[in-house]
């Protein structure tokens, strides 16, 4: 082996050229205690050779039987490789330096500090510290090792970082004393990885490798040599319980700071796979069988590095055997078992589909025109395509999407696939250029669409059968894009239930005034907001509540997304004329108490709500405005007669949707002085409040038990990946039609003027709703801000 191939840790290389060394100095530590100091000449491990040319003349050829270990006496300088993994992408990051420790079979000891290490059958690289910049490399033969420890003892680091105590641990191994079915071997398993998985397993599955867990709380004084031999007596019978699990039901630890703990043990990221996008081409760079065998996930590449995930990265035969597969680096990072072989499974099952489009696409040319020559090779008939789409959908409503998004792209780039869910849209799956115009064909032909228009949008549905009695419906919309190209929006209609009024999240108060406001027996309620923002949500909620025998209710939607038994659920049609309009003089001529119209377009609909309102009926609608003292001005712009508006109106709800803290990871904290006050100014922007008396409030209902005010924040976990947010929260604005409200109305107020009025009347806007919110801890001001501002 040339020293200039001398191994880098993961995520370094050497600063230095290397090639420019014949021979460096270097300390051979020999069994018998014996120092060499020379030159080495040779460094050949896989022969078990060393050669030297000691400083005092002559040369020494020694047997890695006889040494403990060799140090390079040159400093060299490392750099860390940038871009291999992205921060977004670890939930836990690797720290830089790690303590090791080296019990040789002679049982001498070697203790240090390294920056990363490297591993294989012939035995340990360190990079031992020497400066603040530099390192000294050290080679521990294998043969020599009797055990090793890279990184703090997991115990050690929990009780130094103040998450478990001796005490605590001790109660954890009585526990396990006195249950049965346990084994000793497994102790801090689900610590590392949520699972029952074993961390022994998970630091390294290699015998002799690792100080073995008995040994460890040995060396801690947390157990007796006594009270272990008696656990290990148990293990051939017992059944696997882990200490990890019960110390974590004690709430002693949890699992993500054991995750914390490996990846600062180790210097390797922890990462959760769960949240990655596996390129088909990266996944078929590693054969099948490899991958299930040792449960290795290839989750990205460049041109000379593969990075997989891996419970365990000390094992070394892996990573060597995909090195020669593979032709490139291979860089590990820390994942779960559990979740590697989740996303294998899934990769599997979808790997079949996915070759059929590598074999359609390989081999394609591309003429000089930029559309593919050989694009209609592959047809919207075509089986893969079709399963490929199907799957899509599907994929979709499983995971609660709200809408997919097919980007077409000119010349050879791919077709991208995105979903969006809670409001945020991500990267879903790439279709391969050949695939383009066959796959906006398919849909189209899916939707009942003319799939030779391409120059004009155009709008459909599909009804995808999940069993005998359950579909999912999906709107479509197609729309032409530069270079004759389409996209398609596809919005995911799942058919729900309406949700009871009281859990979709309104405040008391608000939730008390809507069910006074909803039984009205006439008048017009609006509720208005964004595209997205829980509209047709809270309207059936709200229609689920006066939903009785005694009411004959009649709807008109376009598309109808929510069902419930008793209405008369209307779908509108334009192409043929089946308008709002339409449907709102058919429903008059239909003896109505309500009606509820999906939403007010245009003024035509607009004067035939009012009208119906103010003959005797109850008319349910709603808006895109922002706000609801904008709903009242746009309606006043449109030319609605402001005399019959403010008779016929009852109130306005205007609502948001944020996204909402995951339950799993969020962190309480004590809040400052300062973020109170920041809070509580935002809170009295536009309003005539003063923060000192919103604070004093708030000082009522938001208090910890120390006095203090909390708040929280979230960094991501295995539930919500890594996002730190799972789900959304509404924001509600709630403006009833009092009389001095509608004495602007009659006098055409401005936005302005009808918010101070209603601040007068104690209305709390969307913003200070959310501000609540972020006292509550649903939250923070920061996606407060995104869907307010």
């Amino acid at each position: 082996m040339k020293l200039s191939l001398w191994p880098t840790p993961f995520y370094y290389k050497f600063e230095e050229d290397l090639e420019a060394f014949d021979s460096e100095p270097c300390l051979i530590i020999a069994t018998d205690g014996q120092e060499y100091f020379g030159d080495l000449m040779r460094f050949a491990p896989e022969e078990g050779v060393f050669k030297i040319q000691p400083f005092n003349g002559g040369i020494s050829r020694l047997k890695e039987e006889s040494v403990n270990y060799l140090r390079l006496l040159h400093p060299v300088h490392l750099i860390k490789i940038s871009g291999l993994i992205n921060e977004t992408h670890a939930v836990f990051g690797a720290s830089e330096k790690q303590a090791c420790s080296i019990v040789f079979v002679n049982d001498k000891r070697l203790d240090g500090e390294t920056v990363g290490f490297a591993i294989d059958k012939t035995g340990l690289y360190l990079f031992l510290v020497h400066t603040d910049d530099s390192v000294i490399r050290c080679f521990i033969p294998a043969v020599s090792i009797k055990h090793y420890q890279i990184g703090k003892k997991i115990g050690q680091m929990l009780i130094e970082e103040k998450i478990a105590t001796h005490k605590e641990i001790n109660s954890g191994l009585e526990k396990q004393e006195q249950m049965r079915h346990q084994r000793l071997g497994e102790y801090l398993t689900n610590e590392q990885i949520v699972s029952s998985e074993q961390l022994v397993a998970a630091l390294g599955r290699q015998s002799g490798t690792v100080l073995k867990l008995g040994d460890m709380l040995v060396n801690e004084n947390l157990i007796t040599h006594e009270v272990l031999q008696e656990a290990l007596a148990k293990q051939r019978t017992d059944k696997k319980v882990a200490l990890g699990e019960i110390l974590i039901n004690m709430g002693v630890v949890n699992t993500e700071v054991v995750q914390s703990m490996l990846a600062k043990k180790l210097g390797i990221p922890f990462v959760n796979v769960r949240k990655f996008f596996v390129e088909p081409s990266t996944f078929h760079l590693v054969p099948i069988n490899f991958v299930t065998k040792y449960s290795i996930l290839p989750l990205y590449h460049t041109d000379h590095s593969l990075i997989v995930a891996m419970e365990n990265p000390l094992l070394w035969e892996p990573l060597n055997e995909l090195r020669v597969i593979t032709h490139l680096t291979v860089v590990p990072v820390l994942a779960a078992r559990e979740d590697i072989v989740f996303v294998i499974n899934e990769l599997r099952n979808e790997k079949t589909s996915r070759q059929r489009i590598d074999e359609l696409a390989v081999g394609m040319t591309f003429d000089g025109g930029g559309e593919e020559s050989g694009e209609e090779l592959v047809a919207e008939t075509d089986n893969t395509l079709v399963g490929l789409v199907n799957k899509m959908m599907l994929d979709a409503y499983d995971q609660g999407v709200s809408d997919i998004h097919i980007e077409t792209y000119p010349d050879k780039r791919n077709t991208q696939v995105r979903f969006r869910r809670d409001g945020v849209i991500s990267k879903y799956f790439e279709f391969p250029p050949a695939f383009k115009k066959a796959l906006i064909s398919r849909i189209k032909i899916m939707a009942k669409l003319d799939i030779s228009e391409r120059r004009r949008p155009q709008d459909g549905k599909i009804e995808l059968k999940l069993s005998q009695d359950h579909k999912v419906e999906f709107r479509v919309a197609t729309v032409p894009t530069a270079n004759g190209l389409e996209d398609v929006v596809l919005r995911v209609l799942t058919g729900a239930k309406p949700m009871p009024l009281e859990l979709i999240g309104l405040p008391a108060d608000v939730l008390a005034r809507m069910k006074e406001l909803a039984v009205r027996p006439y008048g017009l309620f609006l509720i208005c907001g964004p595209t997205g923002s829980g509209k047709t949500t809270t309207l059936h909620s709200v229609l689920g509540l006066i939903n009785s025998p005694d009411r004959k209710i009649w709807t008109a939607e376009d598309p109808i997304e929510i069902t419930q038994e008793g209405l008369r659920q209307v779908q509108i049609n334009a192409n043929i004329g089946w308008t709002f309009a339409a449907a709102m003089r058919s429903f008059l001529r239909a003896d109505p108490d309500v009606i509820m119209v999906g939403e007010i377009r245009d003024i035509e609909t607009a004067k035939i709500a009012i009208q119906a309102s103010l003959t005797g009926h109850m008319v349910f609608s709603t808006l895109h405005t922002n706000s609801a003292a904008e709903s009242l001005v746009r309606l006043l712009d449109l030319g609605m007669d402001p005399f019959n508006f403010s008779d016929a109106l009852v109130g306005i709800l205007a609502q948001r949707l944020t996204r909402r803290y995951c339950q799993e990871c969020r962190e309480i904290y004590t809040a400052t002085d300062e973020e109170i006050q920041a809070l509580a100014e935002e809170y009295c922007t536009g309003t005539p409040q003063l923060p000192e008396q919103v604070i004093q409030n708030w000082r009522k209902n938001y208090l910890n038990t120390e006095g203090k005010f909390s708040l929280y924040a979230a960094h991501g976990c295995r539930e919500c990946e890594g996002s730190g947010y799972k789900g959304r929260v509404g924001l509600y604005e709630l403006l009833e039609a009092t009389p001095p409200i509608k004495k602007l109305i009659q006098h055409q107020g401005t936005v302005e003027q009808i918010q101070t009025v209603a601040a007068g009347q104690c209305l709390r806007t969307l913003k200070q709703a959310g501000i609540e919110l972020v006292l509550q801890g649903q939250t923070n001001i920061l996606q407060i801000r995104s869907v307010c501002n």
